[in-house]
C-alpha cells in the first residue's frame, strides 16, 4: 500500500476538529483506532501495544480489513514514533498527525519534538492538535492562514540557519535562529499566504489556533 498523503491518528482531536479528506490512507495508534473510527476513518494500518484501544474498536478496524502491528508494552518508543514509523514505510508525500491538545506536556513537547527528527524529512509533515496546527519546515513551505493569526517559528533538533519569513507582520530575512530562541514567538499573518523558508535546519511552525492580535 502507497498513499500520496497519509494520516496518523494518536488520539482525538478535541475541539477544533479538523476537516478530513476520507479516501486516504490511515494510520492508527493505539487508542487511536477508536478515535479514528470517531471521525468516520477506515482504519489500514493499527499499531501498538493496544493497552487503550476498546476491544471493540480493534475488532472492528480488523474486520475491516487493518492490517495490525503489535508491539510489546515495553518498548522504547512512543505511539507517535511507532505510528510515523509505519506510515514512512509506506514512502508517502504528505502526512497530517492528529493528536489531543490536552494530556502531559512532556508528551506534548516530546511529540513536537519527534516532528523535526530527521527520520520523518523524506515527507512533508504536519499536525493538529485540537485547534492549533503544527507544520515542520525544511526548505520551504507556503502556509495560508488569517491576517492577524498568530504563528510561532521554533527551531528543532540545532540552529536554524538562513531562516525567510515573509508575509508575517514581523520578517526574517536569512537569520538565523537557535533552539531555546523567543526570536520566532508571537509573530501573525500579515497576508493571507505566509512563504516560510530555511537554508540549512529544521523550523516548527505552531499555529495556536483561535487566536489573532490585537487590531
Amino acid at each position: 500500500m502507497r498513499s500520496e498523503k497519509l494520516i496518523v491518528v494518536v488520539a482525538g482531536p478535541g475541539p477544533g476538529r479538523p476537516r478530513l479528506e476520507r479516501e486516504v490512507a490511515v494510520v492508527a495508534a493505539d487508542g487511536g483506532v477508536d478515535h479514528a473510527l470517531e471521525m468516520g476513518l477506515t482504519v489500514d494500518v493499527a499499531v501498538g501495544d493496544f493497552d487503550s484501544v476498546s476491544a471493540a474498536g480493534l475488532a472492528a478496524a480488523i474486520d475491516s480489513g487493518a492490517r495490525v502491528v503489535r508491539f510489546p508494552a515495553k518498548k522504547d518508543a512512543t505511539d507517535l514514533e511507532l505510528a510515523l514509523d509505519e506510515a514512512a514505510s509506506l514512502a508517502p508525500e504528505r502526512v497530517l498527525v492528529i493528536g489531543s491538545p490536552g494530556g502531559r506536556l512532556d508528551h506534548l513537547f516530546g511529540a513536537l519534538l519527534i516532528l523535526g527528527s530527521e527520520r520523518y524529512a523524506r515527507f512533508e509533515l504536519d499536525a493538529h492538535f485540537g485547534s492549533a496546527t503544527a507544520h515542520v519546515v525544511r526548505s520551504e513551505r507556503r502556509l495560508s492562514g488569517e491576517i492577524g493569526e498568530l504563528i510561532s517559528l521554533f527551531a528543532l533538533h540545532g540552529v536554524a540557519e538562513g531562516v525567510t519569513a515573509e508575509g508575517l507582520v514581523y520578517p526574517l530575512r536569512g537569520e538565523p535562529l537557535e533552539p531555546g530562541s523567543g526570536r520566532g514567538v508571537s509573530n501573525a499573518f500579515a497576508a493571507p499566504t505566509a512563504r516560510i523558508a530555511v537554508e540549512s535546519g529544521v523550523l516548527i511552525a505552531v499555529r495556536p489556533g483561535g487566536e489573532t492580535t490585537a487590531s
